[in-house]
């Protein structure tokens, strides 16, 4: 089984994009990418908008190779409302009638209405089916982070490659988990590889220190439990201290990055913006007027560049 992600915010965007090829089945995985409108008072950085169309590109060329999509909730970082992607396909998604509710329930109606006799598109919560030499487990609902938010519920994929004996368990935005209920469920899967969103420290503030620590103790119970590898990304690396908060997981040796996994340097622009803007902003020579040569930064972008939806969660 080839696990491959695609966006990620430790490529530089926010998404958890995946391509999964499992024997002869290729399977892409919430794909959708976005930017932060602000970060620290700023807009996105040329840096970002650059790897925001890699990103896109990646989803694109993939989604080709795809035999099966699936979109595990319906926050604009995880799917495409362009039913391009999608033709002919058939279509794994988040329930749109089960715990979905606010601005994810009208996406997933708008969704819903733009692939009707386009693809073949089916509620995929608690769903079990095989695809050639593979099965797919999907979840219950699980929290977004947290029981009780209004941030919902998603639902879990995992891939068996019965061959090759592997479980790659897709848990987008449990955060962490921070739920201990996702937690369990996750455990119960037995992964060989796990990729989660980590816990959202960079909102630390506001959901408070033990929550934070109480979703790293969860994933180290989880590794000690299944001996999985994790890739952790998206909502952990969006915080300037990502390495230093979360050094525990690093330094088990069993949990990386989206980017280290498939061995490139770490790019998280967004925790990063404030630098890139005060790189834009300096002079970067002399002319021989003496006057000084900005860099080329633009801090707008038409309607038509952004992804897909729009930004942000």
């Amino acid at each position: 089984m080839k696990v491959i992600p695609l966006a990620a915010e430790s490529l530089g965007a926010r998404s958890m994009a995946t391509f999964v090829e499992a024997g002869r089945t290729g399977i892409l995985i919430d794909p959708g990418a976005t930017l932060a409108p602000s970060r620290f008072n700023l807009p996105p950085a040329e840096e970002e908008w650059e790897a925001l169309r890699r990103a896109n590109d990646r989803i694109s060329a993939y989604a080709t190779r795809a035999d099966l999509i699936f979109v595990s909730h319906y926050h604009e970082d995880h799917f495409r409302s362009d039913p391009s992607s999608y033709v002919g396909r058939a279509v794994l998604v988040k329930d749109p009638r089960r715990m979905v509710q606010g601005l994810q329930a009208r996406r997933a109606g708008e969704l819903s209405r733009a692939l009707a006799g386009q693809a073949r598109v089916e509620p995929a919560d608690g769903q079990a089916r095989r695809e050639a030499d593979v099965t797919l487990e999907v979840s219950p609902p699980l929290a977004h982070g947290l029981e009780g938010t209004p941030l919902g519920y998603v639902v879990t994929l995992t891939i068996v490659h019965r061959a090759e004996r592997e479980r790659f368990v897709f848990a987008s935005d449990v955060q962490g988990p921070l739920s201990p209920v996702a937690a369990a469920y996750l455990t119960r899967q037995q992964p060989t590889l796990l990729y989660l969103s980590g816990p959202p420290s960079y909102m630390e503030r506001e959901v408070g220190g033990a929550v934070i620590d109480h979703g790293v103790e969860h994933l180290l119970r989880i590794i000690d439990a299944t001996g999985c590898r994790v890739i952790m990304d998206h909502h952990a690396l969006r915080d300037r201290r990502w390495k230093e908060r979360f050094a525990r997981l690093w330094e088990t040796g069993r949990v990386t990055t989206a980017a280290a996994y498939i061995g490139l340097p770490e790019a998280t622009l967004e925790e990063r913006r404030a630098q890139l803007w005060a790189a834009a902003r300096r002079p970067a020579a002399k002319a021989p007027t003496g006057r000084a040569i900005m860099t080329r930064t633009s801090a707008t972008r038409t309607t038509g560049q952004f992804a897909k939806g729009g930004y942000a969660e």
